[in-house]
């Protein structure tokens, strides 16, 4: 049978493509890989996320360059896939909404450093079978996956690191597919001519290199066939295996842990604070307008510039409000205190944090604990509190793994990094290990 005919676009605006034709290429994996996926989510059962906004619910990124940038061990934990999300049929974060609310309000695009080039593969038809979210970056802030120490190698040698290609999510460390590919097309086609289309870009905008960060197992081992160099790192994740509430989640903690958490529940709500959740219709634009001043001021305070615009939070309103949980705190009448989620198909995504008051512990009770009895309330099989924060352990989320995959034109610095590699992946899995023994779960105890 001869090759399928397919033509390849860029796309500098997803305006150019009605949300339709895009989210059905978005919309969760295709048949083979559920099957796949329910297998792995099966075994495990059975062998057992610049600025303090941009982050999880968790302290931002870091790193010398980028300012944005308790030991009981259990001896027998379940097994849990390396990264999650690829199981969540609905992420919100590679909707046509979500992506083009970036757009719209102009937190890319423009001066922001993020140039939108999305790939978009047609057949013959002129019917869309495959596309990848895709940007040119002119910096390396907004992914939390640092590459500083690739781009000043580069400038080291004489290069310019800059501009480079990026498939993700800006500002979102959450596991989501990046090849978007049509149940019923050629995947092997598909995946060849959107591998094709980055190379060819690359080399139209004289890109040093092509990254793409927060990779499903399927698209990984895409990547890693055509080529690319992959990269490990951890994120924390609470799993929820069937709790019927809090309480019971809290049962499997060793004594002692226990009563530190519920302390410090008590202690974060101990002066009169309120805690509200408003998702779909109940969302306003006041709490809007409350939410991204507490977001504008922990980010300028602490941070630097936030990345979001408040025409963000509207769009967003206005297109996808029922994938939306707004956790706010009130004290004395007035709010003080939020946090952003969003919803998908079973996995809740902490993301925004923002706050104008200071209270002990608030920040764990907005982030974490109201995100796990949101999820247990709703029978959602998983919370993702976004990147980085090793003090998410003593509150009950579980080491995973994250993956990208990098490509260098430059033949000698991609020899370089993939050597650095090699030694990073096998430092992240020894912490991968020692993190296993820093939950506060009872020794033998196993979720049920």
């Amino acid at each position: 049978m001869p090759p399928p005919r397919l033509s390849l676009e860029v796309l500098t605006s997803l305006s150019e493509l009605p949300a339709a034709e895009w989210d059905r290429l978005a919309l969760g994996p295709r048949a083979s890989e559920k099957a796949s996926i329910s297998n792995q989510l099966t075994q495990g059962t059975e062998s057992a996320a610049q600025a303090a906004a941009e982050s999880a619910c968790q302290p931002p990124e870091s790193s010398p360059q980028d300012p944005e940038s308790l030991q009981e061990g259990a001896e027998s934990l379940p097994e849990f896939p390396d990264s999650v999300s690829e199981t969540d049929p609905d992420n919100p974060f590679i909707s046509h909404a979500f992506l083009s609310a970036l757009e719209e309000s102009g937190s890319v695009g423009g001066r922001t450093g993020w140039t939108p080039l999305h790939l978009l593969v047609r057949d013959a038809g002129n019917r869309p079978l495959g596309a990848m979210p895709l940007y040119a970056k002119a910096h390396s802030r907004g992914e939390y996956v640092f590459d500083h120490a690739f781009a000043e190698a580069y400038h080291r040698a004489g290069g310019h690191y800059y501009p480079k290609l990026q498939a993700s999510v800006p500002f979102t460390p959450a596991t989501a597919r990046k090849m978007l590919i049509a149940p019923e097309a050629p995947e092997d086609a598909i995946t060849g001519a959107l591998a094709q289309g980055l190379e060819t870009l690359r080399a139209r905008i004289e890109g040093s290199s092509i990254h793409a960060t927060f990779l499903t197992p399927a698209d990984r081992a895409r990547f890693e066939a055509a080529g690319y160099l992959l990269r490990s790192d951890q994120q924390f994740h609470f799993f929820n295996t069937g709790y019927a509430g809090f309480d019971e989640f809290l049962a499997e903690f060793a004594s002692r842990k226990r009563k530190v958490l519920k302390r410090e529940r008590r202690e974060a709500l101990a002066e009169g604070i309120t805690v509200e959740w408003l998702t779909g219709k109940a969302l306003t634009e006041a709490h809007w307008d409350a939410f991204f001043a507490f977001y504008i001021d922990t980010g300028n305070r602490k941070w630097g510039t936030p990345y979001l615009t408040r025409g963000f939070f509207s769009r967003i309103h206005e297109t996808m409000p029922d994938r939306i949980l707004l956790v706010m705190a009130k004290r004395a009448g007035r709010y003080i205190a939020g946090a952003l989620n969003f919803i998908g198909g079973n996995t809740l995504y902490g993301r925004n944090w923002g706050a104008i008051e200071h209270h002990p512990f608030l920040h764990f009770e907005l982030c974490y604990y109201q995100a796990i009895d949101f999820a247990l309330s709703r029978g959602l099989q998983r919370v993702e509190a976004g990147a980085q924060g090793e003090h998410k352990l003593a509150r009950g989320y579980r080491p995973v793994k994250t993956w990208s995959a990098h490509r260098f034109a430059d033949a000698g610095l991609s020899r370089a990094v993939a050597d650095y590699l090699r030694r990073e992946r096998h430092h992240v899995e020894q912490m991968q290990e020692e993190l296993e023994t820093l939950t506060p779960f009872r020794r033998g105890a196993e979720p049920a």
